[in-house]
Formats: C-alpha cells, structure tokens, sequence
C-alpha cells in the first residue's frame, strides 16, 4: 500500500527492504513510545523511502531511532531550541527542515520543523497526504 501511494506521487521514489515487527518493537523500546500505526505499516514494507534528488522522505526506522534520541536529550539543542519531547521526526526536505508527528498528544498531523527560525508549523493532515505532498513536489519547500 505505501510504496504504491509513493509511487503515484513519485514513480522514480526509491525503497528499502522492510524492518520486521521485531525491529520496530525495539525501536519503541528504545525511544520509549510507540511509532504511530501509519508510520509503523510502512516502515514494515519499506525502511524508509527515498524521494527526489536522494532526500529521505522517511527515514529508515535507525536512523528515526537515532535522530528523535539525539533530538530528545541534547542539551546543545536545548540551549538553542524550544523542546523536541512532542515531536516524533520521522523525515526531511534535504535542506534541514525536518517532518515530525505530534506525540504529545499523539495526532496523524504532520508538521514541520524548520531549523532556521525553530518554527513547527502544519504540513499534513497525515501520512499519505505528507507523501503525495512531499513526494509530487519534488521542492523542498513543498509546506511553505
């Protein structure tokens, strides 16, 4: 189902061997939530999905894991940025906006963070629109 979404935005989007529920229960282990279902589905037919000119539209699920961690605990990022705690990244424009799930409380919206000014703003009402949106745009600033 989600490489075939991807594919009708972006049939050139590029696919991964998929993660098995083992890994993902790991993941959830590790940064101490649940994925949400959506992302969760996907990642079990593809660890991550690759748009125009090489940008994880998703990322694989290490580096979610690695890069939500990173984000969560930094105490660099907490000197120069609000919080991260609600935001689950999962994916981003290859410019250095990065697109993120509200955890807290969990929602299907998509948002964005974008790292020049440390705004989050709507981007996608949920997993399917934010990859129709991000992957038949092909700019990387599809959400502005």
């Amino acid at each position: 189902m989600w490489k075939d979404i991807a594919r009708l935005a972006f049939p050139d989007a590029g696919f991964s061997a998929p993660v098995d529920a083992g890994d993902v229960a790991s993941a959830e282990l590790r940064l101490g939530t649940s994925l949400p279902s959506g992302l969760v589905r996907l990642l079990l037919e593809t660890d991550g999905i690759v748009g125009h000119y090489g940008v994880d539209a998703v990322w694989p699920l290490e580096r979610i894991v690695e890069d939500n961690l990173r984000f969560w605990s930094d105490s660099a990022f907490a000197d120069l940025y609000m919080p991260f705690d609600a935001l689950l990244f999962f994916g981003d424009n290859g410019g250095g906006d990065q697109f993120a799930f509200i955890r807290k409380p969990a929602r299907a919206d998509i948002f964005v963070w974008q790292h020049e000014d440390d705004s989050r703003r709507w981007a996608a009402r949920d997993l399917e629109d934010y990859l129709g949106r991000s992957l038949a745009d092909g700019e990387d600033d599809w959400y502005e």
